[in-house]
């Protein structure tokens, strides 16, 4: 087991010293891939009906902690973990939570819609993480359709019953905590109602994202709210939405009084936002190079390729960033093309340049107590026809089979950056 680190006394020592957490949010991003041998092991099970699918990449994963913490991070959630999957099979397991001696502190977000499936996946994933979080944010209408994230904050009995749940079966010392949302932009009573409610389960600290499920990126947060909102509650309240800089998130703290200020879009195209970079230096990408080549096959190419598209954003011109991002599926290749463009030779790099990470974890996991839950689960449940950790991936890759035809495209606010199909607001799975 991991040593553990306190993220009350976290919360309490910035507030000792007049400051904020300075956090990074949990993040995936959706990338579109028409790859037959990417495809063919989920056609084989028959997961996969049509030529294009949307998988997702994880953003929150080990390297890109590694990275934001030598910048100022202190605390960092893991990507959002779909809880059943986490829970049915050991694949997304491997897939979805990576970790070393020096990931702390660090926060796992789970996606779940039932107590059984939140509190066997925090039992789970117990010894490796110092607190678990319940995503009751995310705006994506499959998350929405399927009684996960925003789709839960009608029902704020249900989330006080997962978290109370957890919190009663845990160690007081580890940390339970929910994201959500505002319920209104103008209106803030029902949402004090729903955080004291929460509140009441025990719960370490929440997050609430300043904008209502519906509202797109473009609208700016409702910081008036927050700040009613913490005036409302007793316990840490970090404040997220719209923050790019340093001194975004100063005025944040300034202006709602909060605990911690969650960075998601921004610290992903800066992963130095905290450090107080107003855009990423060249060392940073230079960081990140070093980190994903001790990495190796630890670290995907999607991965690491997704980042030095963000990242060098600001770094490079428009057709860089097109051949870039239409670069061979290769590592050494983008490596080779980022010495090429950006004068890393001449980087010196006197903070974490070079540091010898820790070698991941090996994690193994207790099914047992799941097994015994989901037993009693009526025959029409997911879990009544037997448990299979190597033949099911769980709602991870099922749930994920979207296809886009040019109208939910446009639903979906889909657009193209410098050659590469992103999707913002709507495919962003951290709650901006």
């Amino acid at each position: 087991m991991k040593e553990k680190t306190n993220i009350r006394h976290l919360f309490s020592s910035a507030a000792e010293r007049n400051t904020f957490l300075k956090i990074c949010a949990p993040m995936v991003r959706y990338s579109k891939y028409e790859s037959v041998s990417l495809l063919e092991p989920f056609r084989a099970k028959r997961l996969v009906s049509m030529p294009r699918l949307i998988l997702l990449f994880h953003c929150s994963r080990l390297e890109f902690r590694n990275l934001v913490r030598s910048y100022g991070t202190d605390l960092a959630f893991t990507s959002m973990i779909m809880a059943d999957s986490f829970c049915q099979s050991e694949k997304a397991r491997l897939n979805e939570f990576t970790t070393n001696e020096d990931d702390t502190p660090l926060i796992a977000q789970f996606a779940a819609n039932n107590t059984i499936d939140f509190l066997s996946a925090s039992e789970m994933v117990y010894p490796y993480v110092d607190g678990v979080d319940l995503n009751c944010g995310c705006p994506q209408r499959w998350a929405m359709a399927e009684g996960y994230g925003s789709a839960l904050l009608k029902t704020p009995e249900l989330i006080a019953d997962m978290l109370g749940t957890v919190r009663r079966n845990m160690p007081s010392t580890f940390s339970v905590s929910v994201k959500v949302r505002l319920l209104s932009s103008s209106d803030q009573k029902h949402t004090i109602d729903m955080c004291r409610q929460l509140e009441a389960t025990g719960i370490t600290f929440l997050t609430v994202h300043g904008r209502t499920a519906p509202e797109m990126t473009k609208v700016p947060v409702h910081k008036d709210a927050l700040q009613e909102i913490k005036q409302s509650i007793a316990i840490p309240m970090v404040a997220n939405g719209d923050i790019f800089t340093l001194a975004d998130a100063e005025q944040m703290y300034s202006q709602t009084k909060c605990d911690g200020v969650m960075a998601a879009r921004g610290i992903l195209s800066n992963p130095a936002l905290f450090a107080g970079y107003r855009s990423t230096p060249v060392e940073c990408v230079k960081r990140w190079m070093d980190i994903c080549q001790q990495a190796d096959t630890d670290i995907t190419y999607q991965c690491m390729h997704h980042h030095f598209s963000f990242m060098t954003e600001s770094l490079l011109a428009k057709r860089l960033r097109y051949e870039l991002n239409s670069l061979p599926k290769e590592k050494h290749k983008v490596y080779e093309f980022i010495r090429t463009h950006l004068p890393l030779d001449g980087v010196v790099d006197e903070g974490n340049g070079g540091k010898q990470y820790p070698e991941k974890t090996s994690c193994t996991y207790s099914e047992q107590k799941y097994r015994e839950r989901t037993a009693t689960r009526s025959k029409n449940s997911r879990a009544a026809d037997g448990y299979d950790p190597e033949a099911s991936e769980g709602n991870f890759f099922q749930s994920k089979r979207v296809e886009l035809d040019e109208t939910a495209a446009a639903q979906n606010g889909e657009d193209s950056v410098d050659g590469v199909d992103f999707m913002d607001g709507g495919s962003l799975l951290f709650d901006e």
